[in-house]
């Protein structure tokens, strides 16, 4: 069982930038892939980040490519996601996630991540 407690979020003007952090539960990295995904009301969840624990290899969205950086920091069992340049569509529930098995790569699907946080609600203003 991997618990994960998501903080950092708020609201921002466009143009600005937020931390969100992951907390999660010891052995964590036992599983290989944290991810952030995001949902706005009446769209679908989708995915923000992936990292790889075992190599903190990226994987990104294209919508949020060279303005979002997810980070680990192992040490304290903490998942970052760096936000800049922040615009309005960004406004979303954002949710970290635990693959909950061991793979190759991180999938962007949803449906194979089997632990989830209770969310961070982002808004950005225009």
């Amino acid at each position: 069982q991997v618990q994960l407690v998501e903080s950092g979020g708020g609201s921002v003007q466009a143009g600005g930038s937020l931390r969100l952090s992951c907390a999660a539960s010891r052995y964590y990295d036992r599983y290989n892939c944290m991810a952030w995904f995001r949902q706005a009301p009446g769209k679908e969840r989708e995915v923000v980040a992936t990292i790889y624990t075992s190599s903190s290899s990226t994987r990104y969205a294209d919508s949020v490519k060279g303005r979002f950086t997810i980070s680990q920091d192992n040490a304290k069992n903490t998942v970052h996601l760096q936000m800049n340049s922040l615009k309005p569509e960004d406004t979303a529930m954002y949710y970290c996630a635990n693959v909950g098995w061991s793979g190759y790569s991180c999938p962007f699907l949803p449906r194979l991540y089997m632990y989830w946080g209770q969310g961070t609600q982002v808004t950005v203003s225009s």
